[in-house]
């Protein structure tokens, strides 16, 4: 209640219209300026939210390139390793066919040395056993052509199977 006895009409107006004029400058002066402020506060956030939303569109677009560069690669490299043990296994395939080529080629050529070599052998034995066979009818022939009469008992025996023949 002691506010209600102080109270004077003539300083309340007089505050009131510093008041006024206090709200008229502000507007007049600061309020347009901390407006823009926060307008353009306000639009620097936007754009930064902006931003960020792209970026992280972008994040994911990248991340999904990798991802498709990700698979590509391991399809790649899974044609790669399916290609190579093709490639192995044809050149095996050559190799172990080649070699077998090979080694039938070298049996062959060893049947035919060892044919040569059995036919030569068996001439050189016909051959050692004709002249064995004449040295032998040599000497039998010599012994037994050794006296005259023997001589002409063989002679008068080979007549006797011609005649006889």
């Amino acid at each position: 209640m002691n506010l209600l006895e102080d109270f004077s009409p003539g300083l309340f107006i007089m505050q009131a219209i510093i008041l006024l004029i206090l709200i008229f400058l502000m507007m007049k002066f600061a309020w347009k300026p901390i407006m823009q402020a926060l307008t353009e506060r306000e639009e620097g956030i936007q754009s930064a939210l902006d931003a960020a939303e792209e970026a992280k569109k972008e994040m994911q677009n990248l991340q999904a390139d990798n991802d498709r560069l990700l698979k590509e690669a391991r399809a790649e490299r899974d044609a790669m390793l399916k290609e190579a043990r093709e490639i192995k296994d044809k050149i095996i395939a050559e190799a172990k066919e080649e070699a077998s080529e090979q080694g039938a080629t070298m049996i062959e050529n060893a049947k035919a040395t060892i044919k040569q070599e059995q036919q030569a052998a068996i001439a050189e034995l016909k051959k050692n056993v004709a002249e064995l066979s004449i040295g032998i009818a040599q000497t039998v022939v010599k012994k037994e052509l050794a006296s005259q009469d023997d001589q002409l008992k063989l002679v008068e025996g080979m007549l006797e199977e011609v005649t006889l023949n």
